[in-house]
């Protein structure tokens, strides 16, 4: 069976964790409730007690643990340490999951990402971008994530904070009075996200009197206007241009600074699939001037599984340094 690991990936809502062996087999993946009692201070310690709960169940011996990586909402530092953990409480601030993890675990190697870092290493291996070493991840859910991956090794930055394409500024001429998450406007999250896509088909609607069945719809989400969109509704076609239009600018920006071989789009919005890539393409290509080779956009594979995939290569690669 070779080497065991866990992949772990901490979310707000659940921990989704698996026990992988280095050649990417999947023994057994399961979640657990992220409690949040106690500002999150269990959090660390339910992870390690439900690694070693499965491991019993799938007659594995503790020692056969050669390690556990784990990804977390927020920016960790290249020593573990997490200044802040967006959506799990204060227990989890100013802290280092890394070594408490490690601890828990009997003083096994741990190594901590950010977890869409940590889903785009995933994605490399196991995913959308098998078979290439530069790749860059751009997911496409509530916000808008990424993660950077150059050479087979994520891109972590100083401060943890490296891949975080949602909160570049794309709009200088924004005219909602309404602010980023990050306390920005303008970002390309607030356009190109699902919430942003829904946000502009109705601002789409209320500057025009144009017909389209989305003013049939209570509450419009991204996935009705990419659906309406395919079926040929202009109102539709063009938020879904204009929002694309944004999200390609940025991976044009990205491009000539980190030259990627591919991009890997995941996320709810992945959903509409080839009609997604190509209007992405219609906007990106025409950017990328200084070669003839583009890079290739395909869709993410992993689903909610790109985390512990990636959790777990993230601790193989290390012990292998």
């Amino acid at each position: 069976m070779g080497n065991i690991y866990a992949g772990v990936d901490l979310g707000g809502t659940t921990v989704k964790l698996g026990l992988l062996t280095d050649e990417a087999s999947l023994i057994r993946k399961w979640e657990i409730p992220t409690r949040k009692d106690d500002g999150g201070k269990q959090v660390i310690p339910d992870i390690a007690a439900s690694i070693k709960k499965n491991m019993e169940e799938e007659g594995i011996r503790f020692s056969e643990l050669a390690g556990a990586g784990l990804g977390v909402p927020g920016p960790i530092r290249q020593d573990g340490y997490l200044e802040v953990c967006v959506n799990i409480g204060p227990g989890m601030r100013d802290m280092n999951p890394v070594k408490d993890l490690s601890g828990l675990l009997g003083g096994i190697p741990v190594k901590g990402g950010n977890d869409a870092n940590v889903a785009a290493l995933g994605e490399m291996w196991q995913g959308g971008g098998k078979g290439y070493r530069d790749v860059v991840a751009v997911t496409l859910g509530t916000g808008v994530g990424g993660g950077v991956i150059l050479d087979g090794h994520i891109v972590a930055g100083s401060k943890g904070m490296g891949g975080e394409i949602g909160h570049m500024v794309m709009d200088w001429d924004w005219k909602e009075a309404e602010v980023c998450n990050c306390g920005n406007r303008g970002c390309l999250e607030q356009i190109a996200s699902a919430t942003g896509i829904a946000r502009h088909a109705r601002i789409f609607m209320r500057e025009s009197d144009r017909p389209s069945v989305l003013r049939d719809l209570q509450r419009v989400t991204a996935r009705d206007v990419f659906d309406a969109a395919k079926a040929g509704d202009g109102l539709a076609e063009d938020v879904a241009d204009y929002c694309m239009m944004y999200l390609a600018r940025a991976m044009a920006y990205v491009s000539q600074v980190v030259d990627p071989e591919i991009f890997v789009i995941g996320g709810g919005v992945s959903r509409a699939g080839q009609y997604l890539l190509d209007l992405i393409k219609e906007h990106y290509d025409p950017l990328i001037k200084l070669t003839r080779g583009k890079a290739k956009l395909a869709l993410a594979r992993l689903g909610n599984d790109a985390g512990i995939y990636g959790a777990a290569k993230m601790v193989i690669d290390e012990r292998e340094k």
